[in-house]
């Protein structure tokens, strides 16, 4: 590996060089590496065949949760949100107690390794909700209740912030056919300076009927000018969980 010097930086291949930039700078290096043909068919790389069975299957998974689930968090979620996600579900896929290596499935994982995982990685539900919030998990019910509270004294307000409204959700998946089930409950819009009234959300598992579910609970702030909404420029403050996983 080289670092280039020259005033013009390159980017690209020429030659027998790739160049390209990174944190350090833009650097070159010869082109080379183990060809798709001998990764695929040569029994040395039977290990990284492997590897690469079990990311793609990873991989569907976390496309398929990610899908599901955006309507709820689609302006919480931090831009690393999937490559997190794919890290912690690699590690629920790793928990297969059943399969061998290169046919462990995420399915046959400990789905508990999912709870409590935030959906913004900038903004921590705890930590921006300060307010108890209680959660009862029945065979047929998955309900959500907050006691009435003063925002200015249980939330970390954004600048400019002149609302905000929690939401919980809950989905369903067959992680093996790739069926999936998705409900939403939105609470309505709470001005930041009045006490709030109780607020409770409750999800029903009849319209959930796939093995792995998970719960989430979030927090969004807006802004309402003259009746108008606007959705925060920067959601850095917005924040979600998964609160509850369960598998039947």
């Amino acid at each position: 590996m080289a670092k280039q010097t020259s005033i013009i930086t390159l980017n690209g291949n020429v030659g027998g060089l790739s160049f390209y930039k990174t944190k350090d700078g833009h650097m070159a290096r010869e082109k080379g590496g183990v060809s798709k043909d001998r990764i695929m068919n040569d029994p040395k790389y039977a290990r990284t065949r492997e590897n690469l069975k079990e990311f793609t299957e990873n991989i569907r998974t976390v496309k398929l949760v990610q899908d599901t689930i955006r309507p709820a968090i689609i302006r919480i979620a931090d831009p690393q949100l999937y490559q997190r996600l794919v890290r912690q579900m690699m590690k629920v896929l790793r928990t297969d107690p059943v399969n061998g290596r290169g046919l462990r499935i995420v399915a046959e994982g400990d789905w508990n390794l999912l709870k409590g995982f935030e959906l913004n990685g900038n903004a921590i539900l705890s930590g921006t909700l300060r307010t108890e919030f209680t959660v009862t998990d029945t065979p047929t019910d998955w309900t959500c209740s907050v006691p009435s509270f003063l925002p200015a004294d249980y939330l970390v307000i954004p600048q400019g912030a002149t609302h905000f409204r929690l939401m919980a959700a809950g989905a369903s998946f067959d992680l093996t056919t790739g069926t999936k089930n998705f409900l939403l409950e939105t609470g309505s819009d709470n001005p930041i300076e009045q006490v709030t009234a109780p607020i409770t959300f409750t999800i029903p598992k009849a319209g959930l009927p796939e093995a792995n579910k998970l719960f989430i609970f979030g927090i969004e702030f807006l802004q309402i000018v003259n009746g108008q909404q606007y959705a925060m420029n920067n959601g850095a403050h917005n924040a979600a969980a998964f609160i509850t996983v369960e598998k039947v």
